[in-house]
């Protein structure tokens, strides 16, 4: 039995995907948030798990949070925020599962690639830990049996090119031994967006935003 968590912010013109700004505007970066979080959901909810926790930054809105169980994020810096939401969504009886979060920024995932990354996470088992790094020097998911491990991410430096790095020293430094799941580009600037969109199902939110946005940018 698992779970999966995900973390993200409510999709607000000037608070959302805010590194897409400029080429575009608040309201498209906003709207680019809104599909990929939507896209998301949907692979989460078609996942095989026993439970789906979502930690939010901000109001629901017009999120589709149907089968997830909404947990609020707590102010700070982000590993701060990433720490509370394993301990949030792990703290409950049945929510003392092992753990793969992820964010909202790579929509292209899907049921098995988050099926086999949580198999492995399991298979390996306790005192062990699964990364997903980003190509740049980032990560995307991070599984965990415990709350403990995530305990470590308050002091590792996010949104840097050795980000990933860092946490895995940090995680091996609290006796985890970490193993790697398959590399995913995620949206931070706009020529991110137009690749992982490009990955995304034709009908997906993502890629019908994004090819909108990009064809009036053209």
């Amino acid at each position: 039995m698992t779970q999966l968590l995900v973390i993200t912010k409510a999709p607000v013109p000037g608070r959302s995907k805010t590194r897409l700004t400029p080429p575009c505007t608040p309201e498209q970066a906003a709207a680019i948030a809104s599909a990929a979080v939507g896209d998301t959901l949907d692979v989460v909810r078609a996942t095989p798990v026993q439970r789906r926790v979502v930690a939010l930054d901000g109001e629901p809105r017009d999120l589709d949070l149907a089968g997830c169980v909404v947990v609020p994020q707590v102010d700070g810096d982000l590993g701060t925020r990433l720490a509370r939401a394993f301990a949030d969504a792990m703290a409950a009886p049945d929510g003392a599962l092992p753990t793969l979060l992820i964010g909202m920024d790579t929509p292209q995932v899907s049921p098995a690639l988050l099926t086999d990354a949580l198999d492995r996470l399991v298979a390996a088992g306790p005192g062990t830990a699964v990364l997903g790094t980003a190509p740049d020097g980032g990560w995307w998911a991070l599984g965990l049996h415990s709350p403990d491990g995530a305990q470590v991410l308050p002091d590792v430096p996010m949104s840097r090119d050795d980000t990933a790095v860092l946490t895995r020293a940090a995680l091996e430094g609290a006796g985890l031994t970490v193993l790697d799941l398959p590399q995913l580009t995620d949206i931070d600037h706009f020529p991110d967006a137009v690749s992982v969109a490009a990955l995304c199902p034709p009908d997906s939110r993502t890629r019908r935003v994004v090819d909108q946005v990009a064809a009036g940018l053209s």
